[in-house]
């Protein structure tokens, strides 16, 4: 039987990773999760489920959502997708990630089943993911869309809820290149005579969400609305967009029968990292000089993100910035501040832009730096570089955030 390490070695090579490769891992019908689902005995209709959608912000609403769930002691499944460090992030219940011996046993068991059926990466882990929640009984199960909605692995779930958080404009070469149509396959979670809570108002994708809503006859709930101003222990200002999604969300659950209580909710938004490990968003790793990473990489996400770098107080910015390669970088690299020093680096994995290309795309934008081959290398000499007072932040791709968060 294969470790643990080599098993999820195997998940990485044996099949289309989109993480690693892109565009061509994606599948574009639901056929194989569904083999796969019928194969396992459909787990997933053995517990409740909530499906989170949406460009920015879905992560961290599911996460919100998990640790309310948990202060009101449900026992909470959650999904998301990618992962920082370890492949067991993606699959926890209660905070916890799912055992190492849990995914050794799902391969081996399922193993001549997943390589001739050919199942991607993403199809393997829904279906290990439902198949824990099940045996594991849980309550509830907070479940992250990978990519769009209509069309994703996770989208063969009957939730008691759906949420779409915002639409923004990215992996526009998947799911179209217009808000609107992005809209149509976000869109593609809300299910008949099932409340949906939109988190964000936009004139150009909200007629979507509510055109779709009365087709199926379900509730729609504008969160935007709310004008609470609510407190979470994840920090930057453009967590309050998620915290008002989750308060929404977890109100409507009340009206389902669900017993929250406004104390619940108040310690859970006050408790996520605590409650269920969640990393990356704003996250400080130094304090002198200070170092913040967060995962934010699209033009709505960098620029929620460069917004909060302008109320830091700091004497010089340092940034530590790599992208994938596929990035559209004429979209996102004007937002970026030209009085930093840049440290232009290539995420480690097969899709990382390379960073002389970075440097001569950021080069056209007025930003200067030099080049450095991984993220390991940048950040060390940011931090040999850096005062006490500056600030360096380290982000632009998950990926590079999942490389320093390795250090």
């Amino acid at each position: 039987m294969l470790t643990y390490p080599q098993t999820v070695e195997w998940m990485f090579q044996q099949l289309p990773m989109y993480q690693r490769i892109g565009t061509d891992a994606f599948k574009k019908d639901l056929y194989n999760i569904i083999s796969l689902s019928e194969s396992l005995g459909n787990p997933h209709r053995t517990f409740k489920t909530i499906h989170v959608a949406g460009t920015n912000g879905k992560g961290s609403t599911s996460h919100m959502l998990a640790s309310i769930l948990q202060e009101a002691g449900y026992k909470v499944g959650l999904y998301t997708s990618p992962h920082l460090i370890d492949f067991r992030e993606r699959i926890k219940i209660n905070g916890v990630e799912i055992p190492e011996n849990e995914v050794i046993t799902f391969i081996n068991s399922n193993k001549n089943y997943l390589e001739q059926h050919n199942l991607s990466f993403f199809e393997m882990t829904v279906g290990m993911a439902f198949n824990y929640f099940s045996k594991e009984k849980v309550d509830i199960a907070i479940i992250e869309v990978g990519l769009g909605g209509r069309l994703d692995s996770t989208n063969i779930i009957n939730p008691v809820l759906s949420v779409i958080t915002n639409i923004g404009l990215d992996h526009t070469n998947i799911l179209g290149d217009t808000l609107e149509e992005i809209a149509i396959e976000k869109a593609g979670i809300i299910k008949p005579k099932t409340p949906v809570v939109v988190g964000e108002y936009q004139k150009e994708t909200y007629p979507v969400f509510q055109k779709v809503a009365e087709k199926h006859s379900a509730e729609i709930i504008l969160a935007s609305k709310i004008t609470l101003q609510l407190k979470t222990d994840l920090k930057g200002d453009y967590q309050q967009n998620n915290t008002r999604t989750a308060y929404v969300a977890a109100r409507v659950l009340l009206l389902k029968g669900f017993k929250i209580s406004s104390e619940n909710i108040e310690r859970g938004l006050n408790s996520v990292i605590k409650n269920t490990g969640l990393q990356g968003r704003w996250q400080q790793l130094h304090e002198k000089p200070k170092v913040v990473c967060d995962t934010a990489h699209n033009k709505e996400g960098l620029t929620y993100v460069t917004a909060q770098l302008r109320k830091e107080t700091y004497t010089q910015l340092h940034i530590v910035l790599g992208f994938v390669s596929d990035k559209k970088l004429d979209d996102v690299l004007p937002i970026f501040p030209k009085d930093a020093i840049y440290y232009f680096c290539k995420p480690n994995i097969p899709r990382g832009l390379d960073e002389k290309i970075l440097l001569q795309e950021a080069s056209q934008f007025h930003l200067n730096g030099k080049i450095y081959s991984s993220v390991k290398e940048a950040y060390k000499v940011a931090i040999n570089n850096a005062n006490e007072d500056d600030l360096i932040f380290i982000g632009g791709s998950t990926f590079v955030v999942a490389d320093v968060l390795t250090l």
